[in-house]
């Protein structure tokens, strides 16, 4: 529907929860994901008159339900929807919105909300939003009026989608879906973008001459296809070497010789050490927060080496390093105007295929002990992945099998929070199956991020859909006990763990389980999960002394004694 068809459609006597119902179609929002309760009754009923242009998904657990919705989100670029109800719903789905807000995700999430008339007298689930989201979220509103529907979720949409994407949360007063209106639906309007300064883009194709040991950090959010593609002529015309920040290894192909790996938690020491001899750093898109920069320490503060900061939001930019140079544009509309630059004449070729040989020296499988190679059992599922799969990945120390070993193409997908949510993962593969039916979907978790939102595999079943769960079962907080060895070491308190049948808990629910202990096992089961056609669980059972890909609880105990 365009502008001037909007300005002929009568607006007909509605109850408020069918006015937002319409609403969330007409702002192109098609996936709500969804813990019903009572405080929105009203939308639910609105839900089944929009049932053919919407797809509303139920969910088990408000941070499952939340998260789904950021999983979509990341994915597409376009904001999905989450409705919780008020109280402890929302308190729960909040969790979401902080993996949203970190990741600069676009998402929506409504919350059922009191009476309005009962404010401040602490009623049955009372909070108030406003002050609770202020911190989590990029704006935070309420509905107190059915008149104003259209307007709000409009400007919500806007909101989330545009400068540093990010979450919206809208509070839905309780009466308010009943009263009737009379108000047209306001159509989505698409707004301009932000594009880079042509003068920012020469001084960057000078400084970039000048340059000979250059490194493009890649990172942020919504990169389209064609974003990519101009990304990716301007990193080839110039023989860049790119490294991608915490938990955006698929920004960038990792089979072209210009990826050179990540930068995050678990990366490779020696790539780290060289960033430090780089003499221009170009940071597209990533924010250069803590685990990016190794806990700021990465750069000089005060600017010594050259950063060129990429970012949709001008206040990121030198928010804690000095940068030489600030663009503020949309990311995939700087990728636009960095292809059409002149490559220029690189004397770096030797640099990149320096960092290029570390990266290939890291994905070497070491002939770890134990029965299970994690390592080799990596290198074989980059094979079996579909040339679209995507992969969701939890918090923890399990997620540095794949960022080392795996390589992602140009078409697959690797999601997963960068502020370190557990219990991501298997909630994110769910939402991302039913966004996406026809491609693969496998996401990683350990046994600690499942047995907090593992029950949302009960969804995919309810959707019908068949994603694969790899549970690293190593019987611990594997990440926290690392952090108790190096600095306690022996002094185990709290993150010993006791976890059911993980292959019986997917066959109760009626899906296909299997538990992998050597390394020549993982390819036939996970083949055989792809042909079962049904939600599928491999629980792969990991040395708990291989405490990381680098290091073993011996090693970590060893070093701190050693001080």
């Amino acid at each position: 529907m365009d502008l001037a068809q909007a300005g002929k459609v009568r607006a007909l006597p509605r109850m408020g929860g069918r006015i937002l119902a319409d609403t969330l179609v007409a702002q192109g929002i098609d996936h709500v994901f969804a813990v019903p309760g009572e405080s929105y009754l009203d939308v639910l009923d609105g839900f089944f008159d929009v049932r053919d242009k919407l797809t509303l998904v139920t969910c088990r657990f408000e941070a499952g339900a939340v998260h789904m919705a950021e999983a979509y989100g990341k994915l597409t670029g376009r904001p999905a929807a989450a409705f919780v109800t008020r109280g402890p719903g929302a308190c729960h789905g909040a969790i979401g919105v902080h993996v949203a807000m970190q990741d600069s995700t676009p998402m929506l999430l409504f919350v059922g909300q009191i009476p309005f008339d009962e404010t401040d007298r602490d009623s049955f689930q009372e909070v108030d939003y406003r002050k609770m989201f202020a911190p989590l979220a990029k704006w935070v509103t309420q509905i107190d009026d059915a008149r104003r529907i259209p307007e709000l979720i409009a400007h919500a949409v806007d909101v989330a989608s545009t400068g540093r994407p990010g979450p919206v949360v809208i509070a839905l007063s309780e009466e308010m879906q009943k009263h009737i209106a009379e108000v047209p639906d306001l159509v989505r309007v698409t707004a301009s973008v932000a594009h880079p300064d042509p003068a920012a883009m020469q001084r960057m194709q000078s400084m970039l001459a000048q340059a000979e040991r250059p490194v493009l950090l890649l990172g942020g959010s919504c990169w389209t296809a064609q974003g990519r593609a101009g990304l990716r002529e301007f990193i080839i015309g110039n023989a860049l070497p790119v490294a991608v920040g915490f938990r955006r290894q698929a920004h960038f192909d990792g089979s072209l010789e210009n990826f050179v790996g990540d930068i995050g938690v678990g990366s490779d020491p020696g790539l780290v050490a060289k960033m430090a001899e780089a003499d221009l750093i170009l940071a597209v898109g990533t924010r250069l927060g803590e685990a990016t920069t190794q806990g700021y320490s990465l750069f000089d503060l005060a600017g010594s080496t050259p950063i060129v900061h990429v970012h949709p939001d001008a206040a990121e930019i030198g928010r804690v390093f000095r940068v030489a140079l600030g663009i503020t544009a949309d990311l995939n509309a700087f990728a636009a105007a960095a292809a059409g630059l002149e490559p220029v004449q690189a004397r770096w070729s030797d640099w990149t295929a320096e960092l290029r040989g570390l990266r290939e020296a890291q994905r070497a499988v070491p002939n770890y002990q134990g029965s299970l190679n994690l390592a080799q059992a990596m290198r074989e599922l980059e094979c079996m992945l579909d040339p679209d799969a995507i992969v969701t990945t939890d918090a923890g120390n399990f997620a540095g099998w794949a960022t080392r070993f795996l390589n992602f193409s140009e078409d697959q997908r690797y999601i997963g929070p960068t502020n370190g949510a557990m219990g991501y993962s298997v909630p994110a593969a769910v939402g991302a199956k039913i966004a996406f039916p026809e491609r693969m979907v496998v996401a990683m978790v350990g046994d600690g991020g499942f047995m907090m939102t593992g029950q949302e595999i009960a969804t995919a079943f309810h959707h019908g859909v068949a994603p694969i769960v790899l549970v690293f079962n190593n019987g611990m907080y594997g990440t926290i006990r690392m952090h108790q060895e190096r600095s306690y070491p022996g002094r185990v308190s709290a993150t010993a763990l006791t976890n059911p049948d993980f292959c019986k808990l997917i066959e109760a629910f009626g899906g296909h389980g299997e538990v992998v202990t050597r390394t020549e096992e993982f390819s036939p089961a996970f083949r055989r999960a792809v042909a079962s056609g049904k939600p599928a669980l491999i629980e792969l059972r990991v040395d708990p002394e291989q405490i990381t890909t680098r290091a073993t609880i011996a090693d970590l105990r060893a070093a701190r004694l050693a001080k």
